[in-house]
């Protein structure tokens, strides 16, 4: 492996709106985070960046638990408009719609890493043309619909509501029934077209901000450089972790083995780690600790195997190195957490016989 592209991520804001979403829906939250994996933490963490393939899993659920055909449309009419974000400030601070649009896709990776959004003008009209990088991901029907939708009414807010699409085009096949796509965007929606795009009137390229203001563009293009600048550090401890999971039971692991996986003198990656606010001695700690609290919590694996998945030489060296991890052996984590497991096996079997 080079040190080839991290793995995709999107802005954590994207999962938070979504949940305040169903919030409103009235859908059950702690299920749907269950079956997510979602924490509290997540929830309220304004810098997590939450894997981009996952949104195949989000969907998935989210039509099992509503069996709503048009859920993604129904997601984003409840979600809050995108605010309090670099991206908006942009758009509020630029001279015209057009200039913050533009001023916007330049830091488009601060949305998600995956987001390959362009304009392009046809005739009288303009587009911005949404896409994903990730072709599993690119075709999601939900996922299409409710960024459009959001995308609509983020331009309405933005443009003191002057903003309104002229058509849009999907690239998935036609629902059975598109009562809910002419309601909620209020303009012609076609279907099967090479590409997600989204027309409005060209002259809304030029319409002046009214919260224009140069200097608090400049402040605002910093912060905007300064959060990508942040993410590009994040980049290497992704790609370390990733190394770490192919090594690990080839060998010892060190920051000379690794460096050299990611095409990189040991210098420069102990130097990128160091700007990342971390260091290579606790990453491969964090590393095999979530490894072996995930195969003792998960699998049937033997102490003995769990050893050597994680990399360790001897039994009793991984053996403190649990304890100071976590103040349990491992044996002990692994019966606390089958305990665990079967409370709450338990709980959803009551609460089931109770409804």
């Amino acid at each position: 492996m080079s040190g080839g592209m991290a793995e995709l991520r999107d802005s954590g804001i994207m999962i938070q709106l979504a949940f305040q979403a169903m919030q409103r829906m009235g859908l059950d939250q702690q299920r749907m985070m269950k079956r997510l994996g979602v924490t509290p933490e997540l929830l309220q963490d304004r810098h997590v960046r939450t894997p981009h393939e996952a949104q195949l899993l989000f969907w998935q659920v989210m039509e099992q638990e509503t069996q709503d055909a048009d859920i993604g449309l129904h997601l984003g009419e409840h979600m809050p408009v995108y605010s309090g974000q670099v991206l908006q400030y942009l758009f509020l601070s630029s001279a015209t719609f057009g200039d913050g649009l533009t001023r916007a896709l330049n830091y488009q990776r601060l949305l998600s890493d995956a987001s390959q959004s362009t304009i392009g003008e046809a005739g009288e009209l303009a587009y911005i043309q949404v896409d994903s990088s990730s072709g599993r991901v690119s075709g999601l029907r939900h996922l299409n619909e409710c960024l459009a939708l959001g995308l609509v009414r983020f331009f309405s807010f933005v443009t003191d509501d002057a903003f309104a699409p002229a058509h849009i085009e999907f690239s998935h096949e036609q629902p059975a029934d598109i009562a809910e796509h002419q309601r909620l965007f209020g303009c012609e929606v076609s279907f099967a077209a090479d590409e997600n795009r989204l027309f409005f009137d060209r002259q809304l390229l030029d319409l002046p901000s009214s919260l224009a203001e140069p200097e608090l563009l400049q402040l605002h293009e910093r912060l905007a450089s300064e959060h990508v600048a942040r993410l590009e550090r994040q980049d290497v401890v992704t790609q370390v972790y990733k190394a770490f999971g192919e090594m690990l039971e080839s060998g010892p692991v060190t920051l000379e083995s690794v460096s050299g996986r990611l095409n990189m003198k040991a210098r420069t990656l102990r130097t990128r780690l160091s700007e990342a606010g971390t260091n290579f001695n606790q990453l491969l700690a964090d590393y095999r600790c979530n490894l072996a609290k995930r195969l003792l919590a998960d699998t049937d694996e033997s102490i003995d195997e769990i050893v050597y998945l994680t990399g360790f030489s001897e039994p009793s060296t991984f053996y403190r190195a649990f304890k100071r991890w976590t103040q349990q052996t491992p044996v002990e984590y692994r019966i606390s957490r089958q305990r665990s497991e079967s409370a709450a096996k338990q709980g959803d079997a009551a609460e089931a016989v109770e409804g």
